[in-house]
């Protein structure tokens, strides 16, 4: 008998993967949690039936999602993680010797149990000495939080359910507000490609450039997300992702990345036009 995990992408798409078993399956107060093994991409992690990570590709999504951002602030100390409870975010953050804190702010400590046992490739820096785990909304946390952080890596679910709140003009005025002078900002952005993904995408990107003066999109490949093509957000009170990009300096850390590379970091930038014109619909408007 062959498993099969099934995502509903559209109304008209799925996507499946084989699936050898299931390694866990509970019900937290937020969510619904499941870990499935499966031969072509290693142990996944869904909630709520949603595709959240993979072992066989999550490392394209957590090094861009680092990299991008620590590459234009290099002087990054204090680092701030809403949601990314799998521990990918704050493993590739782990890697900066200069980072002296990193605060995750996870809703659910269930997400964070499950991750540490069954999948230690992306939990296993969570206990690292410069991490901190708060337990709480990450909308009422950041609200509490005044020129406190260097970079805000927001690493919510998709804007429905517990991460909704994660999408807000309230939530990313008070992230501004939670930055440092030459703080900045980053969140995973939706996908461009279907109709419904595109609408979300459209409205947090409009809800960001109101709240920060520079404001930015960047793309990558993510084979298990809907359409593959993958949007994240970079907003900054003073760096610009390119102009001030300094390669050299990332490449002298001698960091060892399997997707994030400095020329595939100005690459990202460039959008096709399709993407472009929905954005400019919303900086528009």
């Amino acid at each position: 008998m062959e498993l099969w995990f099934t995502e509903k992408h559209t109304d008209h798409v799925r996507f499946s993967i084989q699936v050898d078993r299931q390694l866990y399956s509970g019900q937290s107060e937020f969510q619904r949690i499941d870990i499935f093994d499966s031969p072509e991409f290693g142990r996944f992690l869904t909630l709520d039936g949603y595709m959240m990570l993979t072992e066989k590709d999550e490392f394209i999504y957590h090094e861009m999602i680092v990299h991008v951002p620590m590459a234009v602030h290099p002087a990054a100390k204090k680092v701030l993680v809403i949601g990314g409870g799998d521990g990918g975010a704050v493993r590739e953050l782990t890697r900066y010797p200069g980072i002296e804190q990193i605060d995750l702010v996870e809703i659910d400590p269930q997400v964070v149990d499950v991750c540490k046992k069954y999948l230690p490739q992306t939990a296993g820096k969570l206990d690292d000495r410069r991490v901190r785990i708060f337990y709480e909304d990450g909308l009422k946390y950041v609200r509490a939080e005044e020129d406190a952080y260097d970079l805000i890596i927001v690493d919510s679910t998709d804007p429905f359910g517990p991460g909704e709140g994660l999408f807000t003009r309230e939530f990313y005025g008070n992230c501004f507000k939670a930055l440092k002078a030459d703080g900045l900002m980053v969140n995973q952005h939706e996908s461009p490609f279907y109709p419904v993904d595109a609408e979300a995408m459209q409205r947090a990107h409009k809800r960001i450039v109101e709240s920060f003066p520079i404001s930015r999109v960047y793309q990558a490949h993510i084979p298990t997300y809907p359409s593959g093509h993958w949007l994240f957000g970079f907003a900054s009170k003073k760096y610009h992702p390119v102009r001030d990009f300094d390669p050299q300096a990332w490449l002298a850390l001698g960091l060892k990345t399997r997707y994030y590379n400095p020329k595939l970091h100005v690459g990202a930038f460039a959008l096709p036009n399709y993407v472009n014109a929905l954005l400019e619909e919303e900086e528009k408007g």
